[in-house]
């Protein structure tokens, strides 16, 4: 039976907790964490991302995670803690899973940048990469 978007974000909301800003914030002082940033470039240009986030599009992130895919991003390495956000949390969700998936073990989604920026969590023009 075909699945919809609705049965997909269900899933994946299913399979990686969701951390409010609160906890996100604690756990992103940690060692070993990697903060991914899945929206667009054309939306984190107008916004910034949190600070020291990675910002993979959602569409190559199979690809930047992959460590043998030519398009591998080195920040990805499956023993960091992931914690993955995009505009309202529905992307960060399906990466998440995706992430999970593909072997990572310790995967957040920490839901939607607005909702962190404006829970007081740092930010930093999206020229500055992590």
């Amino acid at each position: 039976m075909p699945k919809n978007v609705k049965d997909m974000l269900a899933e994946a909301n299913a399979a990686v907790p969701k951390l409010p800003p609160a906890e996100a914030a604690k756990m992103m002082k940690g060692e070993n964490v990697l903060i991914v940033d899945v929206r667009d470039t054309s939306e984190v240009e107008k916004t910034g991302k949190l600070k020291g986030a990675v910002n993979v599009s959602r569409g190559m992130l199979e690809f930047r995670a992959d460590a043998e895919s030519q398009y591998h991003n080195a920040a990805f390495q499956q023993g960091k803690t992931v914690l993955t956000y995009c505009a309202s949390g529905g992307r960060s969700a399906l990466a998440g899973k995706t992430l999970k998936e593909m072997g990572y073990g310790t995967v957040y989604n920490i839901g939607g940048f607005k909702e962190l920026a404006e829970a007081g969590l740092e930010t930093e023009p999206a020229a500055a990469q992590a």
